[in-house]
């Protein structure tokens, strides 16, 4: 369509309206429906992790997460599933009645009615108490006991696999199990729990620490009065203390100091667990708001995009995008985290990927709107060459059709006038030694020499092309590609040039790589004086 005419702007309109409907749909599903199901999916994970067994039984700790039993595993292979130097207490008929079984190694499956636990173990030994009653047990006699040793034994231990939901009204107050409402409501009335229980911990420190006398009127004025006739000199009084009143001092301090320490530690995480969940209730406000715009943002990032690269398939396109979703959704991880840890502003936190894509997408929709070529990989890897001076080699194909054929002797004769002119630049540039430093940034003296020898050197090669001798295209390969301005000050401006001359270490790299240029132009000329006595021999 942009072939045929049609400017971006008049293609992206009705895109951009099925976009903006989408981002309302996204709202509406985080605010309607997306709570609701993050309620039924967060009870249901908490239901299957309450009734299956464990699969992650740790090493070398007793694990009791089976009903009835207690566990220890000293080591386990989780790609055969085989557990190693077992301690199993199976409880199942009572305390009294505990089955001990120590087992070299074994596996842990469920049945295939998915009613009973199958726990095979292999070379072990099963003690069993034979006594029954508490009375008993608590005699101070011998107790008999059965022992049994076996290569192989099956355990059972009932399991019920049915699956009964928690109640969902546990998962309730969940920030993302909310609306906007709710978690308006939420927030503020989280927010003055957690400020109520502050100030009631201030109110506590300061009765229990701060303690002072209640005076009426008159008398807190003459106190006042009191305290401006005499001065107190805290040092002064504990000079005066003996050693041991000191040392007691000091002590009492220190003991209330670490008491105070102890105690904020302690109630420390219940304040901070009641911000903490108001924080949560404004990210989650947030988020459904961020993640619908990020619908429209994206559309205006990828839609320019593709009218720029001009691209299909899953080549570069597809990289680019992989890139631009990855940066933000870093960015958003990162902002959530921030906000998460009230390191910045939640607002901040929760719209700083916005913040950044934003900028992004209306630079390549001016971009695109413009038939910029911001994104032609070309130019970038040609800006590369130059900057580095990597030049691609000349080549010259004998022309099947030749309207003209050029003047050999004329064309000969511009050439030798060419290399006397870089013998002459050599000479009065003192090529290849170093740039003088001061004189290249503060003295820039701006020279077209080379980009004339340049210039009339291309001008004779596209003449000489024209022609039927082999050897002279051959030989002409060999001219170099000047780089006609990459010897001398890069900027025209001189307070720009002087500018970089003072921050030495900027100035001392593009000091180095006009070195690098010199000689490479030093070279140059004097592969064009080469490749012309070799045209010479042959014309």
């Amino acid at each position: 369509m942009k072939s045929a005419g049609i400017p971006l702007r008049r293609i992206m309109a009705p895109l951009a309206i099925v976009c903006v409907a989408l981002m309302c749909v996204s709202f509406i599903f985080q605010n309607r429906i997306s709570p609701n199901a993050q309620k039924q999916l967060t009870r249901l994970l908490a239901t299957i992790k309450e009734t299956s067994p464990a699969l992650e039984i740790p090493e070398g700790v007793f694990y009791n997460g089976i009903p009835n039993v207690n566990l220890y595993v000293k080591h386990k292979e989780a790609a055969t599933g085989m557990l190693y130097n077992l301690i199993i207490y199976k409880m199942d008929q009572g305390f009294e009645n505990a089955q001990i079984v120590v087992a070299d190694s074994g596996r842990l499956e469920t049945t295939a009615d998915k009613h009973f636990l199958k726990f095979t173990v292999y070379s072990g030994e099963q003690f069993e108490n034979l006594r029954t009653t508490t009375g008993q047990l608590q005699a101070n006699i011998n107790v008999p006991y059965d022992r049994e040793t076996f290569k192989k034994k099956d355990l059972l231990i009932d399991f019920d696999s049915d699956v009964d939901l928690l109640d969902e009204n546990m998962f309730s107050t969940m920030a993302k199990a909310k609306n906007l409402k709710e978690l308006n409501r939420g927030a503020d009335s989280l927010k003055t729990v957690a400020d109520s229980v502050g100030r009631n911990y201030y109110k506590n420190y300061y009765d229990h620490y701060i303690s002072q006398t209640d005076l009426t009127k008159s008398d807190s004025i003459k106190a006042e009065k009191d305290a401006r006739k005499t001065k107190t000199d805290i040092s002064k009084i504990f000079a005066e203390l003996s050693a041991e009143k000191k040392l007691e001092a000091v002590r009492k301090a220190k003991q209330e100091t670490e008491q105070i320490k102890t105690d904020l530690e302690w109630e420390k995480p219940l304040t901070s667990s009641g911000y903490l969940d108001v924080r949560k209730h404004k990210i989650e406000w947030h988020n459904k708001f961020a993640l619908s715009l990020a619908c429209l943002f994206f559309f205006f990032i990828g839609a320019p995009l593709g009218a720029i690269i001009r691209k299909g398939g899953l080549g570069f396109p597809t990289v680019i995008s992989v890139i631009i979703f990855i940066t933000y959704y870093i960015i958003n991880t990162s902002g959530m985290k921030l906000a998460r840890e009230e390191s910045v502003d939640v607002w901040l936190g929760m719209w700083i990927s916005t913040i950044v894509l934003a900028p992004f997408g209306a630079f390549i929709t001016y971009k695109a709107n413009k038939d910029s070529t911001v994104f032609n990989l070309d130019n970038y890897i040609n800006a590369v060459r130059r900057f580095f001076g990597i030049r691609r080699g000349r080549m010259f194909n004998r022309k099947e059709v030749i309207i003209e054929e050029p003047d050999h002797e004329a064309e000969l004769k511009t050439l030798e006038g060419i290399v006397e002119r870089c013998r002459e630049y050599i000479k009065t540039e003192h090529l290849p030694y170093a740039p003088n430093y001061i004189k290249l940034w503060f003295r820039p003296v701006r020279s077209d020499e080379v980009s004339d020898i340049s210039h009339d050197l291309e001008e004779c090669l596209a003449n000489l092309s024209n022609s039927r001798n082999v050897k002279v295209l051959t030989y002409m390969s060999n001219y170099p590609e000047m780089y006609a301005t990459a010897h001398l000050s890069p900027f025209r401006k001189r307070g720009i040039n002087i500018a970089v001359g003072v921050l030495f270490p900027i100035g001392l790299i593009l000091a180095w790589r006009i070195w690098r240029f010199r000689i490479m132009l030093y070279h140059d000329m004097r592969q064009i004086e080469k490749t012309t006595e070799q045209l010479k021999q042959c014309i």
